[in-house]
């Protein structure tokens, strides 16, 4: 994956590290979600995980849903280099479990969503926006060689 950057503002910059901040303390919980919330809406994604024990709070969706979000925000940090920060990812994804675009595009919906509702006065509009931007950006980057 290249070196590619992505163009925020100094206060989206905050907002996602803001964020990140409160996210940080429960990855594994809020990951886990993330992913039941895909498995729910998307229940074809479970193919994807067949030697996962995919009940709900399960110890592998909380892993693997940590790991996920893990790489989410260290990418919030390391704005500048998505593309080095995003290669462990995109080989998990993409090239271990050939995951589909458009499961990830439903995947990055289930984070915003589980972000939505896990901190509501914290996910204001502004906030929202500036996710999306990087999610897409993200999303982008992960599915550009697959698409």
């Amino acid at each position: 994956m290249s070196y590619i950057t992505i163009d925020m503002t100094a206060t989206e910059k905050a907002s996602l590290v803001s964020l990140w901040s409160m996210v940080s303390h429960g990855v594994n919980d809020l990951g886990g979600e993330a992913f039941e919330r895909l498995f729910f809406s998307a229940p074809q994604t479970k193919r994807l995980f067949t030697h996962f024990d995919l009940n709900h709070g399960s110890a592998d969706m909380k892993t693997f849903g940590g790991k996920v979000l893990t790489v989410f925000g260290s990418a919030t940090t390391h704005l500048d280099n998505l593309g080095g920060i995003l290669a462990t990812l995109d080989d998990l994804l993409g090239k271990n479990l050939k995951v589909d675009p458009d499961h990830l595009s439903m995947l990055t919906h289930t984070i915003l969503v589980t972000l939505a509702t896990h901190f509501p006065r914290d996910f204001t509009p502004m906030v929202q926006a500036t996710w999306y931007k990087f999610i897409s950006k993200m999303f982008a980057l992960l599915t550009s060689k697959r698409i």
